[in-house]
């Protein structure tokens, strides 16, 4: 998506990028009869079997959630659809009459009646089919060739949507628009006259499913999809049963945010599920509730909703966050300015008030502002109202967000009007600029021993319209860990100024091997009427305490200790290949040590200087053979201390790559794998017998 402009959209008041102004409607050429807007005028709720329970579910366990959405609150927020995914199907799927059937063990009532037993509930039922053929291996069952049939059915058991997959129609070779929109005349004409909600979920993707041609992928289904769908899936999965990852998020909602245009009420560009604790942590899971928010996106749970914490719980059940993405002009957000390890995304609102979206991608916490003049607020001060925080502030032009490393700010910005408010006041995360008195990268991550003294530096800045008077900035750190204010404390910061303050943090010698963070805030006393005290915080400055060094001779690298390992998919795997759990193995020789990894990955490890040597063998294990001819193609590199040590060029599969890497005075060696500019489908990286030498 190019940078945006600024234009004039009289519809909600306010100048809103180009991009924005798109007209929702799906182009002239999509047959408009077949949808129903009506269905879900703003994106549908609910919860769906596949990540949290996997294929093998019962009516039992369905219920069992079902009133765990009700008696947790999450169905009042809205997610009010119970929607089985594949797995409910017997194992011969259609019976002697040509019918679909449930497994009679599983759901011994039948379907009619787990879908009556959730409507007594107050809540919807949904389903799950694939719009290809039944093909035992490619799918659980398949309704091509039934398709009025099965709607007739879904539709006469009482199912209130039904999502449509396509495992067995690119295993057919079929068009997706074609049959998919066969499927959806085949809904909207059952025999019962039941609305029912189409969600079209094509998951097909290059090349994370190999090559095929851009009509038959998720990434086409824009182009007719809003004419017969309320719903359809623009990317792969965003992770596998049991697991979702940060990464993958991103990269469909970035994949989700190409056609906003084809959004509006009553049918949705649909980025998958949000996935609480399948490994995200509750940061990174706060980032994708707020993009799927501003994204106009179905919000359809992945987890067991039973199995989370009170933080997850709270995270959907956000009134804020919900509104925005509930509002009833429909519109999905676009990015303002440039991609990059931090972006502004803007939602324009039905109020005349807009959305903003301020996303930190990389690893680091950030700063990210923007002037209201780009999002096309005119006015001199604004309300700025944090759906998180649940802080209400004014800032004059600049709108400012201290963000942690993978977090998102969402704000709701519209003109101020009457008294001034209380002024929007940021504090940066806390960098580290000297280690033990040799100075470092303040944006780069913070890896020290115990025993270390960090230099670090806390900034304010005051966007609002009236002065913060004798501010009191304080540094919290771990217990045990001793932070000491230096230097000059700041008496004053002015509209539209900064002010810095300066902390030692000394690390106590046996603190904990991992990850710790420490906290800045400010408490000052507004300067407005009937204000009290008020504290603001900053996001975490993480410090990682490495574990020791490795020591001897020739020992295996992939038994010790990583500060962090990361895969592309899955995760990486200690002296097997990852995914599957089979030997290193390349080039038809098996290791008895290694690393697998699918690509992109980085794997980090702490040397402390003390270390010589690393030799190995890198390569693509003989198992892509089993998968299929496509991908299996990578990249490998060394590094030291942010310095490329050792690289392979693309290696393929059927290649083993020996190197032997100088490690002299190293203190942070990364084993990072790329995917060759392929993408990763089937890169399964392996670092084999990896040996280092070390003091």
């Amino acid at each position: 998506m190019a940078a945006a402009t600024v234009t004039t959209l009289a519809l909600v008041g306010v100048a809103l990028p180009a991009a924005a102004s798109a007209a929702s409607a799906p182009p002239d050429a999509v047959p408009r009869s077949v949808s129903d807007p009506s269905l879900s005028p703003t994106p549908y709720q609910g919860w769906n079997t596949y990540y949290g329970l996997g294929g093998d579910f019962s009516t039992t366990e369905v219920l069992d959630v079902a009133d765990f959405l009700v008696s947790s609150g999450l169905a009042a927020s809205g997610y009010d659809i119970v929607w089985l995914d594949g797995g409910w199907q017997a194992d011969t799927p259609r019976g002697d009459d040509g019918l679909l059937q449930g497994d009679p063990e599983r759901f011994p009532e039948g379907m009619k009646a787990l879908a009556d037993a959730i409507h007594e509930r107050g809540l919807r039922a949904g389903i799950y089919t694939d719009a290809g053929p039944y093909i035992p291996g490619s799918c659980g069952l398949g309704s091509y060739g039934h398709y009025q049939t099965d709607a007739d059915t879904f539709a006469a058991w009482g199912y209130d949507a039904v999502k449509v997959d396509f495992l067995c129609g690119i295993t057919a070779d079929l068009d997706p628009q074609t049959v998919y929109t066969e499927f959806a005349e085949a809904l909207r004409n059952n025999s019962s006259g039941r609305p029912i909600i189409f969600n079209l979920c094509n998951p097909v993707t290059s090349p994370d499913w190999g090559d095929y041609p851009e009509e038959q992928q998720s990434t086409h289904s824009w182009s007719y999809a809003p004419g017969i769908a309320e719903s359809w899936r623009t990317y792969t999965d965003s992770g596998f049963v049991g697991m979702m990852k940060y990464s993958d998020m991103l990269r469909n909602y970035d994949a989700n945010a190409r056609h906003p245009e084809a959004a509006g009420p009553g049918h949705w560009n649909d980025p998958d599920y949000v996935g609480p604790e399948l490994g995200m942590t509750d940061e990174e899971f706060r980032t994708q509730m707020t993009l799927w928010s501003v994204a106009a996106a179905p919000l359809v749970i992945a987890s067991d909703p039973r199995t989370l914490s009170a933080t997850s719980l709270a995270t959907l059940m956000d009134p804020e966050m919900l509104a925005i993405n509930q509002d009833s002009l429909g519109r999905q957000a676009v990015r303002v300015g440039e991609a990059g390890d931090t972006e502004t995304w803007l939602k324009p609102l039905a109020d005349g008030s807009v959305a903003v979206a301020l996303l930190n991608r990389s690893d680091a916490p950030a700063q990210i502002s923007v002037e209201t003049d780009a999002l096309g607020l005119k006015g001199s001060r604004f309300t700025v109202a944090d759906a998180w925080t649940d802080a209400v502030t004014e800032s004059k032009r600049t709108v400012r967000a201290a963000v942690a490393a993978h977090g998102t700010s969402l704000l709701r910005i519209s003109p101020a009007r009457g008294l001034p408010g209380v002024p929007r006041i940021t504090v940066d995360a806390p960098t580290v600029t000297a280690v033990d008195g040799a100075t470092i990268d303040p944006s780069g991550a913070v890896l020290v021993a115990g025993g270390s003294t960090l230099t670090t530096e806390v900034t304010v800045h005051n966007d609002g319209l009236t002065p913060v008077v004798l501010p009191t900035i304080t540094l919290a750190a771990p217990e045990g860990w001793v932070a000491t204010p230096t230097g000059r404390k700041p008496h004053l910061v002015a509209p539209g100024h900064s002010a810095d303050a300066a902390f030692t943090i000394a690390v106590p010698a046996d603190a904990p091997v991992g990850t710790s963070a420490a906290n800045a805030s400010v408490a000052f006393r507004p300067l407005v009427l009937h204000s009290a005290t008020t504290t603001v915080s900053s996001p975490p400055l993480t410090v990682t305490i490495a574990p020791a060094p490795p020591s001897g001779t020739e020992i295996a690298l992939s038994h010790h200790q990583w500060v962090s390992g990361t895969s592309g998919w899955m995760e990486p795997t200690i002296d097997q290949s990852v995914g599957g759990g089979n030997p290193i193995t390349v080039a038809g020789t098996t290791y008895g040590t290694g690393i697998g990894v699918a690509s992109p990955s980085d794997i980090r490890y702490y040397l402390g200087g003390r270390c010589t040597t690393l030799t190995g063998v890198a390569g693509i294990d003989d198992v892509v053979g089993t998968v299929g001819p496509d991908g299996g193609t990578a990249t490998f590199e060394v590094s030291g201390d942010g310095a490329p040590l050792w690289q392979s060029g693309t290696v393929a599969r059927g290649s083993a790559n020996a190197f032997e890497v100088d490690l002299s005075g190293v203190d942070e060696l990364v084993l990072h794998v790329g995917d060759a500019g392929d993408g990763g489908y089937n890169d399964r990286a392996n670092w084999a017998d990896p040996l280092i030498t070390c003091e």
